[in-house]
């Protein structure tokens, strides 16, 4: 044998040696074949005992469907020789070859019907009970995530939940259920599909369906100890009302969603009827629907009808509660108050032997003694002419029923000559001329067949944020007004602190007030407990002020040479404390009682009175003209954010027409209220211009001019015209002022 013979023989052996090894390398795969149903018998080595999952029945009816989704696996049955006897026995298929049975034994499937089947070697060294074992084993559940996403993809097909349930065998509210939570954020279905968050807490999430909320939720409690589900309804539906409130059950959901209202419902657990969105919303049904109800006693011709969600304890204080007269029974009535009662009695009297009554007959009674006392509850009949000077309060109870008290009398209604108010002369006391004044709860609302309907002392209906184009100048806004006086008080603190003799005869005053009248002294506008006066309604630059900053820094100085934490040490301190130091000190703690604000009188009883506010603010200017406060020098000017923003045009142009003039005013009549305001800031910057309430009323003229310097422009002088900053804009400084000359 040559070389070349002996290499070729070789090479020939080793592509012999590659190709065992790759066909030894192969898997071979258990062959397919269709075997007639009548063939096949249930293995005894199927390891699958217990039921559980979607039953028999459930999948013969899918099967039936959508044909057989997965092959049977099956194994030849021998005899005791080996052979092979032409049946076949199923380890591994076991409920669908049942499911099976079941449809051939409902003539469905013929009996010679063909199965598919994977045929496994009788003589496999693979156990039977091992593949039964594996194919139930090494099966993997399908994430829920994918689950809803399927019933999704169905729905989008135009799958109803109706079908998607019947088609895999689970109830429609399982499929809502599943489509809901399809519908979170996916961003957070990302976290859950990376194990990030539970099912319990994805579900929690479904109750708002804004994606923006739902991820901000979950970026605040992603790192906090409390991720619990109910933590996370609760951050979801926090600016939301329930429907158990009382406004719901008043209103009704069914009235919320027609007028547009959307409802948060959780369909995982219960919710009591879910989470109302839109509680303005709700609160105008509310208005709307009490308000109807408040027309429809105008008819009764009562003298006023105040409407309120919410009546405070002590409302009816000060008022007098009329006297009428239960109506009569109409004979129905008689009638069938007759018939229970004589049931009560009869029943009464049958069971009376016993220690406690059964049951069923206890219930009877209840029913009977409230059916009873609704016909004792006569509505009361009224004097015509008690109507017509009385009032009705119409509000909700705490179930969220319809509440109504008729017949309360104001002091001001009764019978007799009215009474001027002694302390004052109302709005020009307190320093706000003609357009502001305080007096007893006269409500001036919606008037119905002369009846006058009103909310909180307000006109029902009224709007007071829209803004004011008739040009008609109106009293300044309560809320404005209360924070005007924030800043006067405060200036008034800041004041008081720097002027000890003014102190000590403000306290002298106060003291001898209390301690020689006999009657309550209240209003002063000295709190001399002393009770540091929190001002509720304040401007955001309130702490910024030049006085507050004042104030501050006489506090700091002082509570750094105090002994405070020892009182004898502070007593001793004291003791030995020069006179002028010492009245420097009480003037500084006295300030903080100073109480200038204006507050909304409290028709109800509780609060300020009328006549204690009109007090309060005309002791508050005799003060201001003692220590000679200047608003201006204490450093308020009319910006946009302060004032000019919240009065009406009227307002803004009678701002600048008493700081520069009538034709500076008209030259910004045109503009928008934004524009104008604006604008009108620019002027008034350093001008001394003030609104009325932050005026000395000594320092008002006696012909309605405001001459005092620094509190308005002297009318008589000659006019000078500043330009607003539209018309200059880009001129020369000579241009400028020629234009303003013209």
């Amino acid at each position: 044998m040559t070389v070349i013979e002996i290499g070729r023989v070789a090479s020939g052996a080793r592509r012999g040696e590659d190709l065992m090894t790759k066909a030894a390398q192969n898997i071979v795969l258990s062959p397919s074949r269709d075997i007639p149903f009548d063939k096949l018998v249930l293995s005894q080595s199927n390891v699958r005992r217990i039921k559980a999952g979607v039953s028999v029945e459930e999948l013969a009816e899918d099967i039936a469907r959508r044909g057989l989704l997965q092959s049977l696996n099956v194994r030849p049955v021998v005899d005791a020789d080996g052979v092979e006897t032409g049946t076949f026995e199923i380890p591994a298929g076991g409920r669908r070859f049942q499911a099976l049975s079941l449809l051939v034994k409902q003539k469905r499937l013929a009996k010679t019907a063909p199965i598919p089947c994977i045929v496994r070697e009788a003589a496999s060294e693979i156990l039977a009970e091992d593949d039964s074992l594996a194919e139930n084993m090494q099966r993997v559940a399908l994430h829920p995530l994918d689950q809803f996403r399927a019933f999704q993809a169905l729905r989008e097909k135009g799958k109803g939940e109706e079908e998607i349930a019947a088609a895999f065998f689970v109830t429609p509210q399982i499929v809502k259920q599943r489509l809901k939570l399809a519908s979170v954020a996916p961003a957070l279905l990302d976290v859950y599909a990376d194990d990030g968050v539970t099912l319990e807490q994805l579900m929690a999430f479904t109750v708002n369906p804004d994606h923006g909320r739902q991820v901000q939720v979950w970026d605040a409690v992603k790192n906090s100890w409390n991720k619990e589900p109910y933590a996370i309804r609760r951050m979801l539906t926090e600016s939301s009302v329930r429907a158990s409130d009382r406004r719901a059950v008043f209103v009704g959901i069914d009235a919320y969603e027609a007028a547009g209202g959307v409802v948060l419902r959780d369909l995982f657990q219960g919710d009591d009827g879910g989470w109302l969105e839109d509680p303005a919303l709700l609160d105008r049904l509310v208005a709307e629907k009490l308000q109807a109800e408040a027309e429809a006693l105008a008819s009764d011709g009562w003298k006023w009808i105040e409407v309120a969600t919410d009546l405070p304890y002590g409302y009816s204080h000060g008022l007098r509660r009329l006297a009428g007269d239960p109506a009569p029974m109409t004979d129905e009535e008689s009638a069938a108050h007759a018939t229970l009662l004589a049931e009560y009695r009869a029943l009464e009297e049958e069971y009376s032997g016993q220690d406690e009554y059964p049951e069923e007959i206890d219930a009877r009674l209840g029913q009977l003694e409230m059916a009873m006392e609704a016909l004792e509850q006569r509505p009361l009949i009224y004097d015509p002419t008690e109507i017509a000077r009385a009032g009705v309060f119409v509000t909700l109870d705490r179930d969220g029923g319809l509440a109504i008290y008729r017949g309360y009398v104001r002091p001001e209604d009764e019978p007799h000559e009215e009474t001027a108010v002694q302390d004052g002369d109302g709005a020009d006391a307190m320093g706000q001329g003609d357009d502001v004044g305080v007096s007893s709860w006269k409500p001036s609302g919606t008037s119905v067949g002369g009846t006058v309907i009103t909310s909180g002392g307000q006109p029902i209906g009224a709007d007071l944020s829209e803004e004011e184009d008739d040009g008609a100048l109106k009293p300044l806004p309560e809320r404005l007004v209360m924070e005007l006086t924030a800043h006067r008080t405060l200036a008034l603190r800041e004041a008081i602190g720097r002027s000890p003799d003014v102190a000590l005869t403000l306290l002298l005053l106060k003291l001898v007030t209390d301690a020689f009248r006999t009657s309550s002294a209240t209003g002063s506008c000295l709190e001399a407990s002393v009770r540091h006066v929190y001002m509720s309604a304040q401007a955001p630059d309130l702490k910024d002020s030049i006085a507050a900053k004042l104030v501050d820094e006489r506090h700091a100085a002082w509570e750094a040479d105090l002994p405070l934490g020892d009182d004898a040490a502070l007593w001793d301190y004291l003791t030995v404390l020069d006179q002028g130091s010492r009245l420097a000190l009480l003037a500084h703690c006295l300030s903080f009682g100073i109480n200038a604000l204006h507050e909304k009188v409290n028709p109800y009883g509780a609060g300020i009175s009328a006549s204690g506010l009109t007090r309060r603010m005309a002791h508050a200017d005799l003060v201001a003209r003692a220590v000679d406060l200047d608003m201006v020098e204490a450093g308020w000017e009319p910006t946009v954010d302060g004032y000019l923003n919240r009065v009406p045009k009227a307002r803004i142009l009678k701002a600048v027409r008493e700081a520069k003039g009538e034709g500076t005013a008209q030259l910004l009549d045109h503009l928008k209220k934004g524009e104008m305001a604006t604008e009108a800031e620019r002027l008034l910057k350093g001008s001394g211009w003030l609104p009325e309430v932050l005026r000395r009323a000594d320092l008002v003229a006696r012909d309605g001019e405001e001459i005092a310097e620094g509190q308005g422009e002297d009318a008589g002088e000659p006019e000078d015209v500043d330009l607003p900053a539209f018309l200059t804009a880009g001129l020369p400084e000579s241009a400028a002022s020629m234009m303003a000359a013209e």
